[in-house]
C-alpha cells in the first residue's frame, strides 16, 4: 500500500469531470505502436509510427495530443487503460446513462455526482455545489431534491435581465425533459423539474458575478473546451464553494472522417486541459483539484473503411498535482482470441472502481452507496485533501 502524503494546508477537494460524448477511440489516443495487429486492422485511421510520439516502449500517444505527452511526463496524469463494464451497450444513449448513474441493469432516477452532492451539501445550502459548464444538465447530477446549476456561456449569464436569465433555464430543463422522458418516463421527469428547476436561478446569479475578479495570463484557445474549463477556473478561484464542475467536449462519434476529425478533437482537448491546469497553478488553486476524462465506449478494433464503429473497452485519465502519474489497469489484450463480441477490446476494470477509488480517496466519501457496491480501487494519488 502506497503511503499518501497528507498536505499541512487544509483545501476542500474538488472534482472536475470532462466527459468526452461520442466514445473516444482510446485505441488512436493512447496507441499500442509496437502491435502489428493494430496496423493490419486499421489501414485508414491506424497512426503510423514515425507519426505516433511514443512515451514507453510499446505505447505512444496521437500526435495531437502532444499536450498530454507534457503532462503525462510531468508526472501528473494517471493513464486508466481498459475502463469499461461487462453490462457495456453500444447505444449511446444507455452506455452514457449506465456511466451517468452506475445502474448497469435498470435505467435509474438518480445520478452519482447528485448523491456526491447530497453527501457535500445534505441540506441544498449552496446552489453552486455542482456546476455544469453547457446545454442541458447532464444525467450525472440529477435526482430529485438535489440543485445543480447549469450554465451555457458565463459571460452572457453577467448581461442577462432576471427574465432573460428564467428563459435560458427553461430552455436548459426542455433539453433535460427531451433527453430523459423517453428512458425514465414523463412523471419522473416532472417531479425532478418542479423540485429543481428555480432553485438553480439563484446559483447562476451567483456564477454571473465570477468573471469580474479573474485575470489571467494563460491565453486559452477559441473553442467550447477551452471556454468551459477557463470558466471553471473563473468560479473555483472566486471561492464559491464549488465542489464538482462537470462539462462535455462533443463529437467523438467518428464512422466516418475519424482522421481529421479525431486529430482536431484531441488538439482542442489536450490544449485546453494543459492551460487549464497552468491556469489553476498561476491561481495557486491546482493543488485542491483532481480531473476525470472519460469517455461511454471505445472504438471497434476494425475500422470501416472511413472511421471507426462502437466498440466495448476504453480509457479514461485522472490528471492532477497531486496524482501520481503512470499507467493503471491493463491495455486490453489485442490477441483475436480475446475480442468481445469477434471484433472488440475488452475491458480491464470496470469503470465503478475508477469512481469508487476518486470518490475513497480524493473525496473523502463512502464509495459503496454511490456506485451501487464494492470495486476494487488503484493508488493514483500522492496527496489527498482528506
Amino acid at each position: 500500500m502506497t503511503t499518501i502524503e497528507k498536505p499541512t494546508k487544509k483545501k476542500d477537494p474538488v472534482l472536475v469531470v470532462v466527459q468526452l460524448s461520442g466514445g473516444n477511440d482510446f485505441m488512436n489516443t493512447v496507441i499500442p505502436f509496437t502491435e502489428g495487429i493494430y496496423y493490419d486492422n486499421r489501414p485508414l485511421v491506424g497512426i503510423s509510427e514515425d507519426k505516433s510520439l511514443p512515451f514507453t516502449d510499446t505505447l505512444a500517444w496521437h500526435p495531437s495530443a502532444a499536450a498530454f505527452k507534457r503532462i503525462y511526463e510531468r508526472g501528473n496524469m494517471a493513464i486508466i487503460q481498459g475502463v469499461g463494464t461487462e453490462h457495456a451497450s453500444r447505444s449511446h444513449f444507455r452506455a452514457m446513462d449506465i456511466w451517468h448513474t452506475c445502474e448497469p441493469e435498470i435505467v435509474a432516477t438518480e445520478g452519482w455526482l447528485a448523491k456526491v452532492i447530497r453527501e457535500i451539501d445534505p441540506d441544498s445550502e449552496n446552489p453552486v455545489t455542482a456546476v455544469n459548464f453547457g446545454r442541458g444538465l447532464p444525467r450525472a447530477l440529477a435526482a430529485p431534491g438535489v440543485t445543480a446549476t447549469s450554465i451555457g456561456d458565463l459571460d452572457n449569464y453577467g448581461l442577462m435581465s432576471g427574465i432573460q436569465l428564467q428563459e435560458e433555464r427553461d430552455r436548459d430543463l426542455q433539453i433535460f425533459q427531451r433527453m430523459y422522458t423517453p428512458a425514465i418516463g414523463s412523471g419522473q421527469v416532472m417531479n425532478y423539474l418542479s423540485q429543481t428547476g428555480q432553485n438553480v436561478l439563484s446559483g447562476a446569479e451567483m456564477l454571473a458575478e465570477a468573471p469580474r475578479y479573474y485575470k489571467s495570463k494563460v491565453e486559452y484557445a477559441d473553442n467550447p473546451i477551452a471556454k468551459a474549463l477557463r470558466d471553471v477556473v473563473r468560479v473555483h478561484t472566486a471561492g464559491l464553494g464549488t465542489r464538482i464542475f462537470y462539462t462535455s467536449h462533443a463529437g467523438y462519434d467518428h464512422h466516418a472522417q475519424e482522421v481529421p476529425g479525431h486529430a482536431k478533437l484531441l488538439t482542442e482537448l489536450t490544449d485546453a486541459i494543459e492551460d487549464f491546469m497552468q491556469d489553476l497553478r498561476d491561481h495557486d488553486a491546482a493543488e485542491e483539484v483532481n480531473v476525470l476524462v472519460f469517455t461511454e465506449f471505445g472504438r471497434r478494433i476494425k475500422d470501416n473503411g472511413s472511421g471507426t464503429d462502437h466498440g466495448t473497452g476504453g480509457g479514461a485519465f485522472l490528471i492532477g498535482e497531486n496524482v501520481k502519474g503512470g499507467l493503471y489497469s491493463e491495455y486490453p489484450s489485442l490477441a483475436v482470441a480475446d475480442w468481445v463480441f469477434g471484433e472488440d477490446m475488452d475491458f480491464t476494470i470496470d469503470f465503478r472502481s475508477v469512481y469508487s477509488t476518486i470518490l475513497d480517496q480524493w473525496m473523502g466519501l463512502d464509495p459503496v452507496d454511490i456506485v451501487g457496491g464494492q470495486f476494487e480501487q488503484f493508488n493514483p494519488y500522492t496527496k489527498t485533501m482528506v
